[in-house]
């Protein structure tokens, strides 16, 4: 009786062994985080500046562009992206003080769950103040 089932032990392990064979072609990987585009919209007053925070849920690629500065839009304005700390305060890690419409910062988040921040403001070109539209797209 000992000998059927170890025979019958050896013969069960030499299927699933025969059915283990081979590679495993897709192996499941994280998805990509889905982007995410957030829109801000405000004034902009002669001197003044404007900040909007964005939070992000994964790492990735960050993209802040101005789609819009107003029927007459300035000659340029500043435009920066940073990280929002804490206690509420804006690093600048990328900027442009020439910026106009169509302007884009790119960044990457490089810590899940991050807080960003946007900034526009005045460079000393506007003569009046202007309405304006931002995006940011993230992951």
């Amino acid at each position: 009786m000992r000998a059927f089932i170890l025979r019958a032990l050896v013969l069960l392990a030499a299927i699933g062994a025969a059915g283990c064979e081979g590679e495993i072609v897709n192996i499941p990987t994280t998805p990509d985080p889905v982007t995410v585009t957030d829109t801000f919209t405000g004034r902009l007053t002669v001197n003044g500046a404007q900040t909007h925070n964005v939070f992000t849920g994964a790492t990735g690629l960050v993209t802040a562009t101005i789609t819009s500065l107003g029927e007459t839009a300035p000659e340029k304005v500043g435009f920066s992206m940073g990280t929002l700390s804490s206690v509420g305060t804006c690093t600048v890690i990328v900027h442009n003080d020439n910026a106009v419409v169509q302007t884009a910062l790119i960044g990457t988040v490089a810590n899940l769950n991050g807080t960003l921040c946007v900034r526009i403001f005045d460079v000393g070109s506007m003569t009046g103040a202007v309405d304006y539209t931002l995006t940011v797209s993230h992951p």
